[in-house]
């Protein structure tokens, strides 16, 4: 594992209290995890690690741009991203990592690797839907958005206001509003 050496910690070393690290995130560390769905990656993650006497708490935070392609469109744009996520690693016989916010490590280990959180909490904090800035304000040209237009199927328009309507559904209506 010496490609994610730069996200390892020692924590035996370190006194008690609060620690702090920052990584600069790239394509270059998605290229670790072979994810190839950003076109370019400018993320800041800090990472404050406190150490206390039974536990450690990690709380990481990530801001920055991620460029990607939009859903709709598929036009690439910048998409700001914040996000956080909070770890506490605990002690015990054995690992185990079914919580999703408490992960315990045997007692003799020295070490944490944190690439995992790091790239849970970008992807995380990437929205459910991608969509081009200038697809809602209404700025982006694009051919597929003219052929999506194009093709969107048309809403037929209601009867006229001053149409009759038989009179027969006056009487039903009159009957659902007597039971009530």
């Amino acid at each position: 594992m010496k490609k994610f050496k730069a996200y390892e910690i020692q924590f035996v070393g370190l006194k008690l209290g609060k620690h702090y690290y920052d990584y600069t995130i790239d394509n270059a560390f998605f290229d670790l995890f072979e994810y190839d769905e950003f076109n370019h990656v400018d993320v800041k993650a800090h990472l404050e690690l406190e150490k206390k006497s039974t536990m450690l708490e990690l709380t990481f935070k990530v801001e920055g741009l991620v460029n990607i392609n939009c859903d709709v469109s598929n036009e690439p744009y910048n998409q700001p991203i914040e996000g956080d996520l909070k770890i506490i690693i605990k002690f015990a016989e054995e690992y185990n990592d079914d919580n999703e916010e408490i992960l315990y490590i045997p007692h003799g280990e020295y070490k944490i690797q944190v690439e995992q959180y790091i790239y849970e909490s970008i992807i995380l904090a990437m929205p459910y839907k991608r969509e081009h800035p200038g697809i809602k304000n209404g700025t982006l040209n694009s051919e597929i958005l003219d052929k999506l237009e194009e093709l969107q199927p048309k809403i037929k328009e209601n009867k006229e206001e001053n149409e009759e309507i038989d009179p027969r559904w006056n009487k039903l209506k009159n009957l659902l509003n007597e039971n009530k």
